[in-house]
């Protein structure tokens, strides 16, 4: 019979049953390691989701399955928080408040952690802003690098401090923490409008909604709709790797695979959190909305949703182009 171990997290004892079972085969990695992994870096791990309505990803299998998305929050959840998905549907996510509820998503077979762009005491007002960069797949990291200088220099002119880290699979992310004083239209609207900036200096990057049409680093925009989410900093991918942030001068140098559960133990004793002092960051999107206007003037409007979100106002037809019909 397996014997539970017990994990600190911030001097809170944490259960981890079944701790010798391996998530990773190729590696050998255990659930405990995981769960070790995110009582380590657990400040950071916290400040990346707290407070903020977390999807339960669970990789029951381990890797080598398939994880599945938690409909109905478990009852040994802490705390949970009441949210309207976009189909106006309630329901209940859970809510990491303390490092204890990082390693008990840990616990729950939970790898990478997948937190809403707002906070439960403010559930209308998205307070970041997310930028991912994915590579096509005949592109390769070195132009993911090359994309996120020109986003650098984008968010530098609109006043806006961006926090890059690798995605832990192809891409980098950078998240932009922002007053919570916008809507999710209108923040997803400003990253569309970053993103075409973008795509209008550099000719790798692509705000191409439609795969068929895609190609190069293609700009998620529609990473900013509601309850939509992004795997957040210190979240370990079903890669092995680290999503792992890192300095803004160190972007050259780093790799998508800049660390694994390993490896990452070095580079948090030698640079600690590198999101310290992401929340009082928080930015103005002032001069972004500017942008939309700009672009709305020159008749660039909306652009494709996800599926399953209502029709929004003046997006255009929701039909991939190889199956519209022509007049």
């Amino acid at each position: 019979m397996a014997v539970d171990a017990y994990v600190d997290a911030d001097g809170v004892p944490v259960r981890i049953s079944s701790p010798d079972k391996v998530v990773f085969p190729d590696q050998g990695w255990t659930k405990l390691e995981v769960a070790e992994h995110f009582a380590m870096c657990g400040v950071g791990a916290l400040r990346n989701v707290y407070n903020r309505p977390t999807m339960l990803k669970r990789w029951t299998k381990g890797v080598a399955g398939e994880p599945f998305y938690v409909k109905r929050v478990p009852k040994s959840a802490r705390s949970t928080t009441a949210v309207t998905f976009p189909s106006a549907r309630p329901g209940t996510m859970f809510l990491p408040l303390e490092i204890q509820d990082v390693v008990w998503m840990a616990q729950m077979n939970c790898l990478d952690l997948h937190p809403w762009n707002a906070r439960a005491d403010d559930m209308e007002h998205a307070d970041e802003l997310r930028i991912d960069l994915d590579p096509t797949d005949e592109f390769g990291f070195e132009a993911v690098i090359d994309v996120a200088h020109t986003v650098k220099e984008i968010l530098d002119e609109l006043d806006l401090v961006g926090w890059p880290k690798t995605s832990g699979s192809r891409g980098i992310h950078i998240n932009v923490r922002l007053r919570p004083e916008w809507s999710y239209y209108a923040v997803r609207r400003v990253c569309l409008a970053i993103a075409r900036e973008a795509e209008r200096r550099n000719h790798v990057a692509t705000t191409k909604w439609w795969k068929e049409e895609r190609s190069g680093v293609f700009i998620d925009f529609n990473q900013n709709a509601r309850d939509k989410s992004v795997a957040s900093a210190y979240s370990v991918r079903h890669t092995g790797w680290v999503s792992t942030p890192f300095r803004w001068e160190e972007l050259d140098s780093t790799s998508s695979n800049m660390t694994d559960l390993m490896t990452f133990k070095d580079r948090w004793a030698d640079v600690g959190d590198l999101t310290d002092g992401i929340d009082e960051a928080a930015g103005d999107l002032a001069k972004g909305i500017e942008w939309v206007v700009r672009d709305e003037d020159a008749g660039l409007g909306d652009a494709p949703w996800p599926p399953h979100y209502p029709k929004m106002p003046g997006e255009p037809p929701r039909v991939q182009p190889s199956k519209r019909k022509s007049d």
